[in-house]
């Protein structure tokens, strides 16, 4: 017997809690919900932009580490620069004017002498981030190895509205294949917001576009962008956490983006379609964004694509261990009848499932019982999902499938969720209204209540 402090025994109905085990438990559960992640990205390849105030701020020694862990798990990756603050450091140190048209400075061989000096800095010092190695820090005992180069070939921009921009330029082009080739020897690569003319001449670029031409020229699986803000908000503030590339550009000009989410958006719509599928803006100044966004269902900033993230489709054989994921659960704490694994193999083609960002958040089944009559069985949603509408455009689904093989009535058993279905225009019914072969297969135990729906 357990005994207190002061000589009396312990409550029997007060279990010991370990807060370690409890730690470690939820540790262990958060690091096998990201492994789907970590097997979707190895071997892609994403482009990292960053200004220089990500640089300049307070957390550039923990995105070292996270650009880290990221190479670490086999993800490719390309890095992109800018100096814009250093470069106006620069400036003001020379008494220079800093000037600008059409958001791109104005770049003379002075101020080109600045923009060296800027760039040069900024690059050894992230060079010198992704170098340490220091025991007892999550870069300890790692190789990386950080690879710089003329990938960039860079055009000038020349006179716009009577204002010759000298040396500021754009990407002319990209040599794709060198980068794929460093990428594919495990190297990181780092690009500065620079790039050389076949004249040898320098010319000053704009860090997001020199992102969006590499991203598009290799081929990128994500192109992201850390910015000074979480993401792209709407008017009130509110943060959009998904956009289509026709929504974004929508959105570019609007008064109320910082300012560089609209550097960045009309490179990322032009990105997007190119060929570019996920674009991610987050913001820098929230430790781990990177990691909360790429290992996460949530995300933490706003993901960019050329679709919806979201679709239906019908299941397919290798959408087993998918399905098992979601029903399991339901099915230990009773919501939902226990189906044996080779049952679900069998039967995969009744089910539809609903994909968000290519990983299944819910299913649905249509058992058909002839007659025009069948039920609707299986629906699930993954937990941090449940609000989002799914369910009931899983249910829309089923229905959908029902009336185009001449289903006339849906029914629907359930324990726990009969005023969600009556919600939805089903109705209550007694059990002799099921079709024989389901009333043969009632568990009396479950007691489960019959909803029916006309379609």
């Amino acid at each position: 017997m357990n005994e207190r402090a002061d000589g009396g025994s312990a409550p029997q109905d007060e279990p010991d809690v370990n807060p370690a085990a409890a730690e470690l438990a939820a540790f262990v559960d958060w690091f096998r919900r990201v492994t789907p992640y970590i097997n979707a990205f190895r071997g892609k390849t994403f482009v990292l932009a960053f200004g220089g105030k990500a640089i300049a701020g307070p957390l550039v020694k923990t995105f070292a580490y996270d650009v880290n862990l990221l190479a670490s798990l086999g993800i490719r990756l390309v890095l992109v620069h800018g100096a814009r603050p250093q470069i106006e450091e620069e400036l003001r140190e020379k008494g220079i004017e800093s000037r600008h048209h059409r958001a791109y400075r104005i770049t003379d061989a002075d101020t080109l002498d600045c923009v060296l000096d800027a760039v040069g800095s900024v690059y050894l010092e992230i060079e010198a981030l992704l170098s340490q190695g220091l025991p007892n820090t999550p870069m300890a005992g790692s190789q990386i190895r950080v690879i710089g180069g003329n990938f960039i070939t860079a055009r000038p921009l020349g006179v716009l509205d009577g204002i010759d921009l000298q040396y500021s330029g754009m990407v002319r082009k990209v040599d794709a294949e060198g980068l794929k080739a460093q990428l594919a020897l495990g190297n990181i690569v780092l690009l500065s917001c620079q790039g050389c003319s076949p004249t040898g001449e320098i010319f000053n670029l704009r860090m997001e576009e020199v992102a969006e031409a590499v991203a598009v020229a290799i081929k990128a699986d994500k192109l992201v962008y850390l910015t000074d803000s979480q993401g792209v908000c709407d008017r009130e503030g509110v943060l959009l956490g998904e956009l289509t590339a026709d929504a974004a550009a929508e959105l570019q000009n609007a008064d109320w983006l910082s300012p560089d989410i609209r550097r960045c958006l009309p490179s990322i719509v032009r990105a997007s379609r190119q060929g570019i599928g996920r674009a991610h803006v987050v913001g820098y100044m929230q430790d781990g964004a990177l990691l909360q966004e790429f290992f996460s269902r949530e995300g933490i900033g706003t993901v960019i694509s050329r679709e919806s993230l979201e679709r239906i489709r019908e299941a397919r054989a290798d959408d087993i261990g998918a399905l098992i994921a979601l029903i399991e659960p339901l099915e230990e704490d009773g919501t939902l009848v226990h189906r044996p694994r080779e049952v679900l193999e069998r039967e995969i083609d009744k089910f539809s499932i609903i994909l968000h960002d290519n990983m299944a958040v819910g299913c649905a089944a249509l058992y058909d019982y002839g007659e025009g009559v069948a039920e609707l069985v299986c629906l699930a949603v993954h937990p941090a999902q449940r609000g989002w509408g799914y369910g009931e455009q899983l249910v829309e689904r089923i229905q959908s499938r029902a009336r185009a093989i001449g289903i006339k009535r849906l029914f629907v058993l359930t324990t726990r969720a009969v005023h969600w279905f009556i919600e939805r225009g089903f109705k209550l019914e007694d059990i002799d209204q099921l079709p024989l072969q389901k009333r043969q297969m009632y568990n009396l135990q479950r007691r489960s209540k019959v909803l029916v729906k006309s379609l």
